[in-house]
Parts: structure tokens; sequence; C-alpha cells
């Protein structure tokens, strides 16, 4: 089966299922104060790109950009346990990529966790680089920012 990576609504109820298993899984490993991701709803905003990577009718993960000013944020990137290390993060990434890119962004930054150990490797492995805070987040010691310059990433 071929992987496919399209525009979702994060209201379908797949994609609300892989939004409710993500946030489950932050809310088992951090405090509230320390968990920033987005409601479903919020996600439907008209700064906000969702995606989901499918094999055939199994959604497997999804991921979203939220335009901000200047840059491009990954929100919300998750892939199902049963889906990991076989490439779907990569995938999501590349078609995250894609669209900063078509919205003329030239940075993506992100925030995730050393907890989340295999999400910062895989965020390494596809060109992120560890910076400091950035937007509105707090340096709460637990999470971790990166940045990714498209512009260089591209040459």
């Amino acid at each position: 089966m071929t992987l496919t990576i399209s525009p979702a609504n994060p209201l379908d109820p797949e994609a609300s299922a892989l939004l409710d298993a993500s946030q489950l899984l932050m809310r088992t490993l951090f405090n509230p104060e320390e968990n920033n991701f987005l409601s479903h709803e919020a996600l439907c905003a008209p700064s906000i790109r969702f995606f989901v990577a499918r094999e055939g009718d199994m959604a497997l993960g999804c991921s979203a950009l939220q335009i901000k000013q200047g840059y491009g944020e990954v929100k919300s990137f998750f892939v199902t346990e049963a889906a990991r290390g076989k490439g779907v993060g990569s995938a999501l990434l590349t078609r995250i990529e894609q669209a900063a890119t078509a919205e003329g962004l030239t940075c993506l930054k992100l925030e995730t966790a050393e907890a989340l150990a295999a999400a910062c490797r895989l965020y390494e492995a596809n060109g992120f680089a560890r910076c400091g805070v950035f937007g509105d987040y707090a340096d709460n010691g637990v999470s971790v920012f990166m940045t990714k310059d498209l512009v260089a990433a591209e040459a």
C-alpha cells in the first residue's frame, strides 16, 4: 500500500481519534501547564493547515502547520504506535515543509520535550536544530524548542 498525506478536517472522526490519542499521551507524560497542544476546534482556524497520513483507509498520523508572523510552527504532530519507525513521521514533516514553502514561509519552528525522545530524534534527522524559546512559550524546563531554515534546506 501507498502512504498518502492529505488536508483533513480536525473534527472528522478519524482525525479526532488521532488527536485524542496524542492529547492523552501528552496528559499522561506532562503536567497541565507543560502541555501546549491546540484543541480540535483551534486546529480549524484559518491560519492552520491540518494533514492526515493514511495507508489505504487507515489513518496513521497527523500534523498541522500554524502560520505565524514570519515563520510556521509544527503543531499536533502524532503518529500511531503501530506506524512508528515506518517513515510516516518523515513524510508528514515533508508535507508540512511543502505547505510552509507554498505559504512563502522560510522557517519552521516547533516545541516538543526531552521525554519524547523518538520525536526529538525524528526532528533532528529531518534537519531541525535546537534553539531558544520562541513565540508565547515559557522556558518551563521540560520543553525543547527546534527550528529549521527552509531556504537553507532548499539550497
